[in-house]
């Protein structure tokens, strides 16, 4: 059986990151815009690249641990983000189907043209596989990243 290194583990778990985060960018690439729950979902797996590129250089258990704080904070972040489009919880006020979050919007906010084809709702499905939609799938395999950092941080 391979058994592979924990720096191996932990670039594998940093590549899959990135995999990821170049998905998200193919799927804004094909037309699925992303909401502003779909760019913080986006920022911990930037960051999981660049502990990954920083790892090939300089090994360090402490990196490690914050490759999988930041998959972690992804794959919370995937997860509610799926409950605010299943409609489970609310969502922040200014991308949820919520009017409340227009209310601090001047009447000039409210008939600009040149932002509304902008705006995307965080409470929508845009895309979904098997019955789950992009930030729930992105909730599974960052799971499955945080894993792989775990392990990696587990090895001697």
């Amino acid at each position: 059986m391979l058994s592979l290194s924990r720096r191996n583990m932990a670039l594998y778990a940093a590549a899959g990151s990135t995999v990821l985060l170049a998905g998200a960018y193919v799927f804004q690439a094909l037309g699925y815009a992303p909401c502003q729950m779909c760019f913080w979902q986006r920022y911990p797996h930037a960051l999981a690249t660049l502990i990954g590129l920083v790892l090939i250089a300089i090994p360090s258990r402490t990196l490690i641990a914050l490759g999988a704080l930041t998959t972690s904070t992804t794959s919370a972040i995937g997860a509610f983000h799926a409950g605010v489009e299943q409609k489970w919880w609310d969502g922040p006020a200014s991308c949820s189907g919520n009017v409340d979050g227009l209310l601090g919007l001047s009447g000039q906010d409210l008939l600009a043209t040149n932002v509304l084809d902008k705006v995307v709702m965080c409470d929508e499905i845009s895309w979904a596989f098997a019955g789950l939609s992009m930030p729930a799938w992105n909730a599974i395999l960052s799971a499955v990243l945080c894993g792989m950092w775990l392990i990696a941080l587990r090895r001697s």
